[in-house]
């Protein structure tokens, strides 16, 4: 057994320095498990969707980094387990049970890791309703288009402007109204709203 949990510590903890390292120089992707994924879908036949949820939810936590960390901990534990003067029963319960739980704890981290992904994408409706300042003058009457300065999801950005009202100089506040174009705002100033 000793040989066993030898192999299985110097492989799964050579495959996790290498997971590592790719994951540092940038060689590594999020998505990299494409055998194994942690969303593969699982598609099981009519007569077994009674157990479904029970399957998905195992394949779920199956990915490399999970396998390695438990390759690895099975490895180590066994290892500590018998220089520790444990029996055979008890080593193996105890490599099992570290094993498992360093697989579900690294799959509780992906999980946790793929939650804060973020697409990055601006949605400019997102700034109808609030404030804006002018940055380029705002011709009168839709007669041209400035630029406004707004907030929008964390993030501070310029924006062609038109107002229908009369024209907005740079540095006034200003609210924004609508959307009418994919990247123009209509804006109109905080006193004509009063």
């Amino acid at each position: 057994m000793e040989t066993l949990y030898f192999y299985c510590a110097v492989i799964g903890g050579s495959l996790l320095v290498l997971q590592v390292i790719l994951l540092l120089i940038g060689g590594a992707d999020s998505g990299a498990d494409a055998d194994v994924d942690a969303s593969a879908d699982v598609h099981l036949d009519a007569d077994m969707d009674a157990h479904a949820g029970a399957s998905d939810a195992f394949f779920k936590v199956l990915s490399l980094k999970t396998l390695v960390a438990f390759l690895t901990f099975f490895g180590l534990a066994g290892l500590a387990s018998l220089k520790g003067g444990l029996g055979k029963t008890p080593t193996v319960v105890i490599s099992v049970a570290a094993g498992c739980a360093a697989l579900y704890i690294v799959a509780w981290m992906m999980a946790g890791l793929s939650r804060l992904q973020s697409s990055g994408n601006i949605d400019l409706r997102n700034a109808i309703g609030s404030a804006a300042k002018v940055y380029l003058t705002i011709p009168a009457r839709n007669s041209g288009r400035g630029k406004v300065t707004v907030a929008i999801q964390g993030r501070t950005l310029e924006v062609k402007a038109m107002t229908a009202g009369a024209e907005l100089p740079t540095g006034k506040i200003v609210k924004v109204m609508a959307l009418p174009a994919e990247d123009t705002f209509e804006v109109a100033a905080l006193e004509e709203e009063e």
